[in-house]
């Protein structure tokens, strides 16, 4: 850390010392502090191999049938935790969307991770570093949900998007 003090030559001693020290004991005292609304709550670095972890991360699977079918958006995928479809490799969450056999009427298999249950927190920033897919008819998406439904199911319970995006790229 550099300091950088400034004073009048005209100042006596005394007050240059403790304008010094003044200075020094402010800046020594802030050093390190982080409002609590600003530290760590949750994160995954991404620093293993393998499934996502489960102290992080729990599966919606399915198509969400029979109470939500295509999820309340007419999606065309079924969700699965298959290698195939969701992994950590190289540091990187891995979710793949593929073509598939069909699977109960669905010919797309994909995955989707929720971190419900896994830490909750009433203000904060979120970090996300993501490569998008494109195709048409993709729609990645990361949302903030609330872990207590107390106004009902999705979507009458809130959403706030943290990213959408439509594939209309070929």
């Amino acid at each position: 850390m550099k300091c950088f003090v400034f004073f009048k030559l005209n100042l006596s001693m005394k007050t240059r010392i403790f304008q010094i020290v003044a200075l020094f004991i402010l800046a020594c005292s802030s050093v390190g502090l982080v409002p609590r609304e600003r530290r760590l709550v949750w994160s995954d670095e991404f620093n293993y191999s393998g499934p996502p972890s489960r102290k992080h991360w729990s599966y919606e699977l399915g198509d969400g049938c029979p109470t939500n079918c295509g999820w309340g958006n007419n999606e065309a995928e079924y969700y699965t935790k298959d290698p195939k479809n969701i992994r950590v490799e190289d540091g990187f969450l891995i979710i793949e969307a593929r073509r598939d056999s069909m699977i109960n009427g669905k010919n797309y298999s994909s995955a989707k991770l929720v971190s419900k249950r896994k830490g909750n927190w009433k203000y904060g920033r979120m970090e996300i570093k993501a490569k998008l897919p494109k195709g048409i008819g993709s729609w990645p998406a990361i949302w903030m949900l609330p872990t207590d439904s107390k106004y009902g199911g999705w979507p009458t319970c809130g959403e706030i998007d943290i990213m959408e995006h439509v594939g209309y790229d070929p």
